[in-house]
């Protein structure tokens, strides 16, 4: 991995308190189709997601609108299906959900949009199914795991430019 780039940036979550929605936002210093494609290819995906303590096993993917996945991080099953994957738009509309949890869905929205210098902001809006699901989603420390993917996913776009 390289070790010139800053693994300060930080992605902002936020919840929405009449709704249950949670909005996470994050810039990356990479195009937003090299972005979109990390969330897709399933290569690339094992490689960054979730907490810096884990290894990432695929049970199965099919990266394509009408496809689904399943994944592990450790002991931790997790599984959706792509109802969108719109590669043009750098759309992608999921659906997620934690084996532990079962009957809980959360619908993610993510958009990847161009900044300015070959930069991109992800944009990932998730309406769950109650309000304690928000407050629960809110409490698993899930900032930890999302940081710490989004830091390796800033490595390997660097390498790959």
């Amino acid at each position: 991995m390289s070790t010139n780039v800053s693994n300060s940036r930080e992605a902002v979550i936020s919840a929405d308190k009449d709704l249950p929605k949670v909005t996470i936002t994050r810039e990356f210093d990479a195009p937003p189709e090299q972005v979109f494609a990390a969330h897709i290819d399933p290569e690339i995906f094992a490689q960054w997601i979730g907490p810096d303590r884990y290894q990432v096993t695929i049970d199965r993917w099919d990266g394509k609108t009408g496809g689904s996945y399943r994944y592990s991080t450790g002991d931790q099953w997790f599984f959706g299906s792509f109802h969108e994957v719109l590669a043009e738009d750098c759309t992608l509309v999921q659906t997620w959900s934690w084996e532990g949890m079962p009957g809980a869905v959360s619908l993610e929205t993510m958009t990847f949009t161009e900044l300015p210098g070959g930069r991109s902001l992800l944009t990932s809006v998730a309406l769950v199914d109650s309000m304690e699901a928000q407050a629960g989603m809110l409490a698993s420390g899930m900032e930890t795991g999302i940081n710490q993917g989004y830091a390796k996913l800033d490595a390997i776009l660097a390498e790959g430019q």
